[in-house]
């Protein structure tokens, strides 16, 4: 087949490389002309995905797969188009902000041509593909949906990464607006996507047609709106037990040796592209769901509550004290900082007075420097440490490595107390 892929950025070119892999052309469209002419030199435009590279530098080599910034190069006579363009929620209205997506539909559907399967994988409010693409690609395409082309919702169900790994892991979700779209779409993911067996699901993993574009919508949003909610809660249950003495992931163990349990774990802040963004997407179409709204806002929380115990465990004001940030990265190990603890952190802490510092071994000074941040070396004088990212190299910490250091709060349950004599230690959770 000829294949579009629509934006590649993290999820978007590893799935242009997983379609090219399969023995198809594929172009990748993209707004950047640096990412263009990266993908086309055969050079990742971003590190941290694994095997990407090496594959890129196989397939471009070989003319399977090349990008441009040119729809006309890539949408005619496409079999298959995906778009994978970012949805932007805006912070203060918390309404979907649909411009860059809107933008490239538009630009999809002015070089649409008769018989292609057009498939959105951003996750999307419900009623989306149905009521807000099909009538813009109709009207500027001149074309027909169910007759002319056919649209389909299929959630992206992967995390950076690792997105080669979790296409073989998890079903892949249809959701179409006719029965004739939907056989297209099984028939196009079979041949692009290889699946690990998976005898605990009872379907059976593969391909899922869950019977409209509105139900593949709602399990994306339910799956990461579930996470949200459930962390919510753990942060519940760590702000009370804190105040009452109790060690919160003794009780989340114990309660989850029980298969009906399933409680997340608590921690200083909620990140990424997904988790902080999906649940205000489904409450932009479901205002009435106040245990999502109260989840969003107890989660929101964190990082003000994580200053505060920083304050307490120092025992006086952080007002003009060096308080350390250790992580700019939203979680271990993944180069990104989408919806991050440490803006939040950082922020509270300027409130109070103290002098914020970031560390994060995954950065540079200069690309901490860019953030606005300024950059923490380790052996660097500091009162109050704040660990807000679980990199593993967090864990072996001592007092050694950040001299003066009086108080320490752990966000992420990485340390012990025995590698901290003489530091008053705060965990998230513990009493």
């Amino acid at each position: 087949m000829n294949i579009a892929v629509v934006a590649l950025g993290k999820i978007g070119l590893p799935l242009a490389v997983q379609f090219a892999s399969k023995g198809h052309q594929v172009v990748g469209v993209d707004s950047n002309p640096k990412v263009v002419e990266l993908v086309n030199q055969g050079l990742e435009p971003f590190p941290g995905e694994a095997y990407l590279q090496d594959k890129l530098t196989e397939l471009v080599g070989s003319g399977a797969l090349r990008a441009t910034t040119n729809y006309g190069e890539a949408i005619p006579g496409a079999e298959a188009v995906v778009v994978v363009v970012p949805l932007f929620v805006d912070d203060e209205t918390d309404q979907p902000d649909f411009g860059w997506m809107d933008s490239a539909t538009r630009s999809l559907a002015q070089n649409l041509t008769p018989g292609t399967l057009v498939s959105y994988e951003t996750t999307l409010p419900v009623g989306t593909t149905r009521n807000r693409w099909k009538p813009l690609i109709e009207e500027l395409s001149g074309l027909r949906e169910g007759t002319d082309f056919h649209l389909v919702f299929s959630p992206e169900r992967v995390l950076t990464g690792r997105v080669f790994a979790d296409l073989r892991r998890y079903p892949k979700l249809i959701g179409a607006l006719s029965p004739q779209g939907a056989d297209k779409a099984r028939a196009f993911y079979e041949a692009v996507l290889d699946f690990d067996p998976r005898p605990d699901l009872a379907r059976g993993n593969g391909v899922w047609d869950l019977g409209c574009a509105e139900a593949a919508e709602m399990a994306k949003l339910a799956e990461t709106t579930f996470r949200d909610v459930n962390i919510g809660l753990a942060n519940q249950f760590a702000k009370f037990a804190e105040r009452e003495g109790i060690d919160v992931h003794q009780v989340i163990e114990a309660s989850n040796s029980q298969p009906y349990s399933h409680i997340h774990q608590p921690g200083i802040a909620v990140g990424g592209h997904c988790i902080p963004v999906y649940p205000r997407l489904y409450l932009s179409t479901d205002p009435e769901a106040t245990v999502v709204t109260a989840a969003r806002a107890a989660n929101k929380t964190m990082p003000g509550h994580a200053v505060g115990l920083a304050e307490s465990a120092l025992g006086e004001p952080l007002t003009g004290k060096r308080v350390v940030v250790l992580g700019a990265s939203y979680r271990g190990r993944v180069k990104e900082t989408a919806f991050s603890g440490v803006f939040d952190v950082v922020k509270a802490l300027a409130e109070r007075g103290a002098q914020p510092l970031v560390h994060d071994p995954m950065f540079t000074d200069a690309e901490l420097q860019a953030y606005g941040f300024v950059p923490y070396h380790m052996g660097e004088p500091v009162d109050v440490a704040i660990i807000q990212a679980d990199h593993p190299e967090y864990t072996e910490l001592t007092p050694a490595n950040l001299p003066g250091v009086r108080a320490l709060v752990d966000g992420r349950h990485l340390t012990t107390a025995e590698n901290w004599p003489g530091v008053t230690r705060r965990v998230i959770g513990q009493g």
